[in-house]
């Protein structure tokens, strides 16, 4: 029986000194290379805790908005995935949005000031890196941060946990 085969290079050379100890003989044919149709990045329908996922992207943003407008990709990632870092956790609570509502958990919901996306350009990256966060499509850069604060403060509560990274004027922190 003869099975036609089409290895790329790498796989190809990983089993050919298998082939040779086995005394399976091989031959070597050129077949053309085409490429993959593009695929579109797949985006969950829920996000943790079965929250829809445009209601979690929508609260996510506006966390990545107010509390990490004007930095780097990577610090807005690090921001976003703290909140759902905290949404996965079984000591917060178990959404997205609920976990940004919780109290004054985000100092921007207890400033007395609306919660208004005003900046189109900053708007647009903040949903850009929720949707991005949400779909896992950005590594968690703070290695499992349940809690941050800005470089400038130094709170009681951080001696209590163990710093993870700092990144875009935010130090991140896990138990």
């Amino acid at each position: 029986m003869r099975y036609r085969v089409v290895l790329p290079l790498v796989a190809l050379l990983a089993i050919i000194p298998a082939a040779v100890m086995m005394n399976v003989p091989l031959r070597l044919v050129h077949a053309p290379i085409v490429p993959a149709p593009l695929a579109r990045p797949v985006m969950p329908t829920e996000a943790p805790g079965g929250e829809p996922i445009a209601a979690a992207t929508r609260c996510l943003a506006e966390a990545v908005y107010f509390e990490a407008r004007g930095t780097s990709a990577k610090s807005r990632a690090a921001v976003a995935h703290v909140v759902v870092n905290r949404a996965l956790s079984p000591d917060f609570p178990d959404t997205v949005c609920a976990v940004v509502r919780q109290g004054c958990q985000f100092s921007y919901n207890c400033d007395g000031k609306p919660e208004v996306l005003a900046d189109r350009k900053s708007r647009d990256k903040a949903m850009e890196t929720a949707r991005a966060v949400l779909a896992d499509r950005i590594p968690d850069p703070t290695d499992g941060a349940l809690f941050y604060h800005g470089r400038s403060v130094k709170p009681d509560w951080s001696d209590a946990f163990q710093q993870t990274s700092e990144l875009g004027g935010h130090i991140f922190y896990r138990y």
